[in-house]
């Protein structure tokens, strides 16, 4: 019962952030990578039972019971979220060099900034 609201919600966070990413300005381009990876986190969440069930402690002697929630899901999205902040920030790292280098955040105005075909290479490099 508990599922049905964040699912519309994940699924509202997937089409925002493929929107965004769809955009020509590295910015938007960054917070829908952010928002993606929001999106995986809750979809992850939701795959494993949002339940107000009893923490996995067994006891000596105890069976595990069937309604004891699962601490995997929670472990993965652990690890994800370290992995897609350490992605961000490698990303506005990235976005803000190209900004200073070719003073645009456009994409498309980023294209001007390749050599032409058959150019020699530039002697700064």
């Amino acid at each position: 019962m508990i599922e049905t609201p964040l699912i519309l919600l994940d699924g509202l966070f997937f089409a925002a952030a493929i929107y965004l990413m769809l955009s020509r300005h590295i910015v938007r381009i960054l917070i829908g990578v952010a928002l993606l990876g929001n999106a995986v986190n809750l979809l992850l969440f939701v795959a494993g039972r949002v339940t107000r069930e009893v923490p996995p402690v067994i006891t000596t002697g105890d069976v595990l019971a069937a309604t004891a929630a699962n601490p995997l899901p929670q472990a993965l999205i652990l690890t994800a979220i370290v992995i897609s902040f350490s992605f961000f920030a490698f990303l506005m790292v990235l976005g803000y060099r190209a900004w200073q280098a070719l003073e645009t955040d456009d994409t498309t105005g980023m294209r001007f900034a390749e050599p032409e075909e058959n150019a020699p290479p530039r002697a700064e490099y």
